[in-house]
């Protein structure tokens, strides 16, 4: 029995997906990366916000033109999607043959034992308490052998009034913190060589548990029990940024020199209504001493422009705090109206031209940014952890500490030999195109 995997959304949910995959392999089952030679296909979805919701669905109804035309026998739908909306999948989309929701990952086997059974007629469902669903576990990497995400907690309890993650993922558990460094430790074995640090707010993590922000404690231990020369933060919140914690980034070595740090607006009216913890003078606070404590920083962040009730006055500030605080990289997102979440329901609705209109502004704001911030790389060099090798540009290609996976730009460079995906080199660079930059390597002589 062949089973394939599609697998949506950030890198929270790939780890989800890699847990499935361990359950499916240590049941006998192949896995095929080719839908179309699939006897059952799993689709793994994100429905954060309804760009995602119409990819997942989108994925859904291609999937099912296979169970037509090749051999596919069976669709399962897991995720945020089946959490949110498992009724209407049913109802609506009669080619999926199973769903399990985010707190039923560890049912894979038993969905799969269920839609490959002929003697069952009902569809399969399985949809638990998301709070209780076990964390971490076996996984199968779907990442570069040199490279995974480290899931440290599940859930949210910030609550923001646009967001939909509490009610599709819960409320905010943090992992034990032997249990991470074992699976680091594990990742370090099997050739990790940069392992991100993810959680939908890792900064909070370990105030469920210990009873404090415990970020910092956990970082040193894994700096301290394990070698692994790149450790990466994602999705740090600026009012629990503690001194304890920057203090650990500026001054552990195996610590990259950057933060994403999702601020979302810089207006006192729009951060309050969107129920963000922290006011206009801690995000501007937070940035400033981010800046001051970490010498050569890197500061990702996301901004939503067109949320109900935005003025031009609130965009404007907007504007201004972003050309004033340079960021290295930053992301603009139109409001998506979500249903179940406070904002759905708030007075002063943006159009959607509008919306588009500001996004556009910010992001060619941006883009100026990033172009003299690159070139102000020329002629240095900076240390990257190489990809793989594109033949056709006949140009090896990687990241600098400053560049996250799949979201930030390339290093390309030319070598006079091959270099093997995992390794660092050292790059001169002559070149800025938009986001990448390009240059030599700098090697030892043999």
């Amino acid at each position: 029995m062949k089973v394939g995997f599609v697998s949506l959304g950030c890198p929270k949910n790939q780890l989800d997906t890699e847990v499935m995959l361990h359950h499916v392999l240590a049941a006998g089952y192949e896995i095929t990366p080719d839908e179309t030679e699939a006897d059952v296909v799993i689709i793994n979805t994100c429905a954060f916000i309804e760009s995602a919701k119409q990819e997942a669905i989108e994925n859904i109804l291609d999937i099912a033109w296979l169970k037509e035309n090749r051999s596919l026998k069976a669709i399962i739908v897991t995720g945020c999607l089946v959490e949110r909306y498992h009724q209407q999948i049913l109802e609506e989309l009669p080619e999926v043959d199973a769903v399990l929701g985010v707190g039923s990952i560890h049912d894979i086997v038993e969905a799969l034992e269920a839609v490959t059974d002929p003697s069952r007629s009902e569809k399969y469902v399985s949809v638990k308490d998301h709070d209780c669903v076990e964390l971490g576990g076996d996984r199968v990497l779907t990442t570069p052998e040199y490279m995974a995400y480290l899931k440290i907690a599940e859930g949210c309890d910030n609550r923001c009034a646009y967001c939909a993650i509490p009610s599709i993922r819960g409320k905010f558990r943090s992992r034990p913190m032997d249990d991470l460094v074992a699976e680091a430790n594990m990742l370090e074995e099997l050739g990790v060589r940069e392992l991100t640090i993810v959680a939908q707010d890792i900064t909070r993590y370990g105030l469920d548990r210990y009873g404090e922000y415990s970020l910092h404690k956990l970082l040193r231990r894994i700096t301290d029990e394990t070698s692994i020369p790149w450790i990466r933060l994602l999705y740090c919140y600026p009012d629990k940024m503690t001194d304890e914690l920057i203090a650990e980034i500026r001054d552990n070595d195996r610590i990259l020199k950057y933060v994403d740090m999702p601020l979302q607006h810089v207006s006192d009216h729009m951060l309050k209504a969107m129920n963000r913890h922290g006011d206009s003078a801690t995000v501007r606070e937070t940035v400033k001493k981010l800046r001051r404590e970490i010498p050569d920083l890197t500061l990702r962040t996301t901004f939503i422009v067109g949320f109900p009730g935005e003025t031009q006055e609130d965009f404007d500030e907007l504007c201004a705090f972003v050309k004033e605080s340079r960021f290295e990289h930053a992301g603009v997102f139109t409001y998506s109206r979500e249903e179940g979440t406070p904002a759905y329901d708030f007075d002063g609705q943006i159009d959607e031209q509008v919306k588009q209109d500001r996004m556009d502004v910010l992001m060619r704001m941006q883009m100026r940014i990033n172009e003299q911030q690159n070139e102000q790389k020329l002629g240095k060099t900076i240390r990257v952890l190489v990809e793989d090798y594109d033949p056709v540009s006949e140009a090896h290609f990687g990241r600098s500490a400053a560049d996250a996976p799949e979201i930030d730009g390339k290093v390309y460079f030319s070598s006079p030999r091959r270099i093997a995906p995992g390794s660092f080199v050292d790059v001169v660079v002559e070149d800025v195109v938009d986001y990448d930059v390009y240059g030599s390597a700098v090697l030892p002589k043999e």
